[in-house]
């Protein structure tokens, strides 16, 4: 059998736009390798059709499963559609060099449809009526939980920056679930001693905001009232594009900072947890 790789058929397998966002997850970074790897043979004199075929049946894997989970997952609603879309076209190096922002953003940082229907599908397992979302950036996750809250239900958003609150807020007014959601301007662990001295228990905790922090944030919910008896934390990020099992030397210090994270937590008989290979890794944590 003759298996032909050409410059079209590596094409039809990751059509990307001018502005479509880089890839951030280990999925996502793997089928770029794949994909130079693939190009680089076609530009091979005599490559074996073997090596070809391998080649090309991984990539057609790794580069069909995102897409799929898209479309075998409930669609999101209008309004978080709308917040999708609308951080897609923000030019967020522009609005940093401009000083509205306080740090550099990127559309890669929204949690995005099959992760915002999985904590919406948490809320609803576990019956959460009281939400803390650490981190909120352009408020695809706060929303998409919020969707999943009776009508009494509440939502506090931790930010940071003033100038995606404010976008945030603007996108909450659309929806019929954006009054659950109220929003702590500040650092986060300001925000999180702030609401441990004033606050009533969380039954659901989301955890995505500074990478370098999040022990602290962790230790915080267990150490104070922030986190109900039954609560749940989840946290974003955990395999960090890869790098948390990658050697020490190749990571950067946010990728150190989570895989000391995975570690500590590992190690805490306080808890038991699964990190689950969805995006760029989600753990789910229950005190026990």
């Amino acid at each position: 059998m003759t298996f032909s790789v050409t410059p079209d058929s590596v094409r039809s397998m990751a059509a990307s736009t001018p502005n479509a966002p880089r890839p951030v997850t280990p999925l996502g970074i793997a089928v770029e390798h794949l994909e130079a790897a693939v190009a680089l043979l076609v530009q091979m004199p005599d490559v074996s059709d073997d090596l070809a075929m391998h080649l090309q049946k991984a990539l057609v894997l790794m580069a069909g499963l995102d897409p799929y989970l898209e479309q075998s997952t409930t669609p999101e609603s209008p309004e978080l559609t709308e917040i999708a879309e609308r951080t897609h076209r923000e030019v967020w190096q522009s609005r940093f060099d401009q000083g509205k922002t306080v740090r550099p953003l990127e559309q890669e940082m929204l949690s995005g449809h099959v992760e915002g229907q999985t904590l919406k599908l948490f809320v609803h397992m576990t019956g959460a009526r009281r939400i803390l979302d650490i981190g909120m950036f352009t408020g695809y996750s706060a929303l998409a939980m919020a969707e999943a809250l009776p009508a009494d239900g509440y939502l506090v958003a931790c930010e940071v920056d003033p100038y995606t609150a404010e976008f945030a807020q603007s996108l909450f007014q659309q929806s019929p679930h954006g009054s659950k959601i109220q929003i702590e301007l500040g650092a986060a662990l300001e925000t999180l001693e702030k609401l441990a001295n004033h606050e009533p228990p969380f039954d659901f905790v989301f955890i995505d905001a500074d990478k370098q922090e999040y022990i602290q944030y962790y230790q915080k919910l267990l150490d104070s009232n922030l986190l109900a008896e039954n609560g749940y934390i989840c946290v974003d990020n955990t395999l960090f594009q890869g790098q948390v099992y990658s050697p020490e030397a190749e990571r950067s210090t946010n990728g150190q900072a989570i895989a000391q994270f995975n570690q500590f937590v590992a190690e805490d008989p306080r808890t038991e947890q699964v990190l689950l290979p969805l995006r760029d890794g989600l753990t789910l944590i229950r005190r026990v």
